[in-house]
C-alpha cells in the first residue's frame, strides 16, 4: 500500500471529536417517546428512593446516603415483588446514573488545591493509589477471588469508593451485577467503620490535627466518610483531609486509562469492535468538569449544585443496584471478599500513615 493510499485512509477516519459528536447525536436520537415510556417508571422509583435516602441521611448525622439507598433497594427486592415494568429504568440508573455521578464528582476538584500539598504528599497519594491497587489485587488473587471482583474492590478502596467502582464498571462492562453490588457494599461498610476508627487511632498515636487529617484523607474510602472523620478530629483536619481525598480522586482518570489500555491488549483481534476506548467518554467528561471548575466561569453556587446532584445520582444508582440483589445471592458470595476488603482497608491505611509520618507536619 502506497503512502498516498495510507494518507487517504487516514483522512477518511473520523477524528476523536467527530466520534464524540456522532455518539452524542446517536444518544439524542435514541430518546424518543418509546424510550421515555420504558425508562420512566423505574427512574421515577429510583429518584423517589434517592430522595428518601438523602432525607434520612440529613436527619441522621453520620449516616451514609449510599448505604441507606442500598438498604432500601435490597429490602424492596427481597420483600416486595417489583413489577417487570421497572426493570429498564432501574438498569439505566444502575449504569448510566452511576457514570453521571462520577462526572459531577470532577467539578469538586481543584488541581491548585492538590498541588498545595507539596511534592512529598502528592507522591504519597500516588503510592497509596498505585500500591493500594497492586497489593489488593495480589491478595485477592491469593484468596482465589475472580479478577473482576478483586479489581472493583481494589479501585474502590484505593481511589474513591463507589465512584471508582462505577468507573471501573464503565470501562470493563461487568457482566455480573452482583460483583459491582458487592464491591459497593464493602466500600460503604468498611469506610463507615473507618469514621470513628481513624480519629481514635490518630489520638492514640499522638498525631496532631493536621497529620490526622492527612491520614483520614489518605485512608478512608468515600469523600463523605472523609468529611465525617475530619469533622470528628476538628481543627485543621477537615480541610486538609478533603484535599488529600480529592487528590486520590484525581487519580481516577489515569487509572481508568491504564485499565482500558490493558483490557484492549487482552482482547484478540476479533474483538476489535468491542474494545473499550483508551479514554472512556465519561472519564473525559470527568476531566472536562475539572477544567470547567478551574476556569471559574460558573458561580460559586454551582459547586453546591454539583455536590447535591452527585449525591442524588449516586443514591439513585445505589438503590437500583440494591434492587438487583437477592440476599441469598449476596450471602453466597462467601467470606473471601470480606476478608479482602478488611486487608485492603488496613493496607491502604498503613500506606497513608507511613506517608504522613514521613512527609506530614504536625500542628
Amino acid at each position: 500500500m502506497t503512502t498516498q493510499e495510507l494518507k487517504h485512509i487516514d483522512a477518511a477516519l473520523p477524528s476523536p471529536l467527530e466520534r464524540i459528536v456522532s455518539r452524542f447525536g446517536t444518544f439524542l436520537r435514541s430518546w424518543g417517546p418509546a424510550r421515555w415510556k420504558s425508562l420512566a417508571p423505574g427512574l421515577a422509583v429510583a429518584a423517589t428512593a434517592a430522595a428518601a435516602a438523602l432525607t434520612i441521611a440529613s436527619l441522621w448525622p453520620g449516616a451514609s446516603t449510599l448505604l441507606i439507598a442500598i438498604i432500601i433497594g435490597v429490602l424492596l427486592r427481597n420483600f416486595v415483588p417489583l413489577p417487570a415494568v421497572l426493570t429498564p429504568g432501574l438498569n439505566y440508573a444502575a449504569k448510566t446514573l452511576l457514570r453521571a455521578g462520577v462526572v459531577l464528582l470532577g467539578y469538586q476538584l481543584l488541581v491548585s488545591d492538590v498541588l498545595s500539598l507539596g511534592p512529598g504528599m502528592i507522591l504519597v497519594v500516588v503510592c497509596i493509589v498505585g500500591l493500594g491497587i497492586t497489593g489488593t489485587l495480589l491478595v485477592g488473587k491469593w484468596l482465589g477471588i475472580g479478577p473482576t471482583q478483586r479489581l472493583l474492590i481494589a479501585c474502590g478502596f484505593s481511589i474513591c469508593g463507589a465512584a471508582a467502582v462505577a468507573a471501573v464498571d464503565g470501562v470493563i462492562e461487568t457482566k455480573e451485577r452482583r460483583e459491582v453490588m458487592t464491591a459497593v457494599a464493602l466500600v460503604v461498610i468498611f469506610g463507615t467503620l473507618m469514621i470513628p476508627v481513624v480519629p481514635a487511632a490518630a489520638a492514640l498515636l499522638g498525631l496532631g490535627n493536621y497529620d490526622a487529617g492527612l491520614w483520614a484523607g489518605g485512608s478512608i474510602h468515600e469523600v463523605a466518610q472523609v468529611v465525617a472523620a475530619g469533622g470528628t478530629i476538628g481543627g485543621a483536619a477537615l480541610g486538609i483531609a478533603v484535599i488529600v481525598k480529592l487528590a486520590r480522586v484525581l487519580m481516577l482518570a489515569p487509572v481508568m486509562a491504564v485499565i482500558s489500555v490493558q483490557r484492549r491488549r487482552s482482547m484478540g483481534a476479533s474483538d476489535t469492535a468491542r474494545k473499550p476506548p483508551i479514554m472512556p467518554l465519561f472519564v473525559l467528561c470527568f476531566i472536562l468538569m475539572m477544567a470547567l471548575r478551574a476556569s471559574g466561569w460558573l458561580p460559586p453556587v454551582a459547586l453546591d449544585w454539583s455536590k447535591t446532584g452527585q449525591n442524588f445520582l449516586l443514591a439513585a444508582a445505589m438503590f437500583a443496584l440494591g434492587t438487583g440483589v437477592h440476599v441469598k445471592s449476596l450471602l453466597a458470595v462467601g467470606f473471601r471478599p470480606f476478608v479482602l476488603a478488611a486487608i485492603s482497608t488496613v493496607w491502604v491505611a498503613g500506606l497513608a500513615l507511613g506517608g504522613v509520618l514521613i512527609f506530614g507536619r504536625p500542628v
